[in-house]
């Protein structure tokens, strides 16, 4: 195999003529250079160098090998400025794919900081639910991923808890991230969502089961399987009146007055519905937020650098939403 340091020893005789001035331009010994050539001939097979009186020419084959070396060598010397580069945060490219709601809420925040921080760093972003997002991660085609993940048992009545507790852990297992790394970001609660003139539009508190008999406005697919689990955890199945991934349209049916629905609160905070009321959920159903990615891309500077960015925003919106929960904001 032929080393670049060999190449660049080749070229140093091919100009200066002999193994001692080669020697000298390298900063190393005349001997040194001598072996080096050796191995190098060793490597390609046949001989590049032959004496001619004082000075040492080259054979056909080693002034072939003398004008592929500054090409190669060049190349090499580009690769390693621009890997430094990204190592050094000056450039580089992250892929993140993101649910919809952590694209509104977590992304800006996170991206405007790492742009001001690395502004050579390149972030591209796809949106996708998990457990298509984690699909993603898996085949290469991204480099982090945003996904959730709903709490075992959050939402189940005492009566009920076994049963929802079976459901909730066969969903886990169908989510084993064992093979990634993940950083968790921040918990997301879900609130009812109700009309503004509905009668528990000023109840501090609902529980899923005071909605039993109401239409119901679902969300995405995983949504929507989490919010039956929920509700006939507590003895009901919603009747489910409208279905839509998109959560602005979930807030206007709700608005109408065509239904409630159940959203997480980083949801309702990315659409900023009217006519509207969100009202705690209780007991309490939860998602986990997370970051995932590739035990080898951890070790990146640019996907290590995004992920901080995220966790540093999910901070944020955490305490923002503690602080509204407290009724300050």
């Amino acid at each position: 195999m032929i080393e670049a340091r060999h190449l660049r020893v080749l070229r140093a005789v091919a100009a200066t003529g002999s193994f001692s001035a080669a020697g000298r331009e390298l900063g190393c010994t005349q001997p040194a250079v001598s072996q080096q050539m050796k191995a190098l001939e060793g490597s390609v097979g046949t001989p590049l160098l032959v004496r001619s009186g004082r000075e040492m020419r080259l054979t056909e084959a080693g002034e072939a090998l003398v004008r592929h070396a500054s090409g190669i060598l060049a190349g090499l010397t580009a690769a390693e400025e621009e890997v430094a580069a990204i190592a050094g945060l000056r450039a580089g490219r992250v892929r993140l794919v993101s649910f919809p709601s952590g694209s509104s809420t977590l992304v800006p925040t996170a991206l405007a900081a790492l742009r001001a921080a690395h502004p050579g760093t390149r972030v591209s972003l796809e949106e996708a639910e998990p457990p298509k997002s984690v699909e993603l991660l898996r085949a290469g085609d991204c480099d982090l991923t945003l996904a959730f993940r709903y709490e075992a048992a959050s939402a189940a009545s005492a009566a009920s808890a076994a049963s929802a507790t079976t459901v909730a852990e066969a969903a886990q297992a169908a989510e084993d991230w064992g093979d990634l790394v993940e950083r968790p970001l921040l918990t997301d609660r879900l609130v009812a969502l109700v009309p503004e003139r509905h009668r528990l539009a000023r109840a501090e508190a609902v529980a899923i089961g005071e909605l039993a008999e109401e239409p119901w406005i679902a969300g995405c697919p995983r949504c929507r399987g989490q919010l039956v689990q929920v509700c006939e955890a507590v003895g009901f199945t919603p009747r489910i009146d409208f279905a839509t991934d998109d959560y602005p349209a979930v807030a206007g049916l709700v608005g109408a007055g065509l239904g409630v629905a159940v959203l997480p609160q980083l949801a309702v905070e990315s659409v900023r519905p009217r006519g509207v009321r969100a009202v705690r959920l209780e007991p309490a159903v939860r998602r986990e937020i997370v970051a995932l990615t590739l035990p080898d891309l951890a070790r990146v500077p640019t996907v290590a650098a995004t992920l901080e960015q995220l966790a540093q925003a999910a901070q944020a919106a955490q305490a923002a939403q503690a602080t509204r929960a407290e009724g300050r904001l």
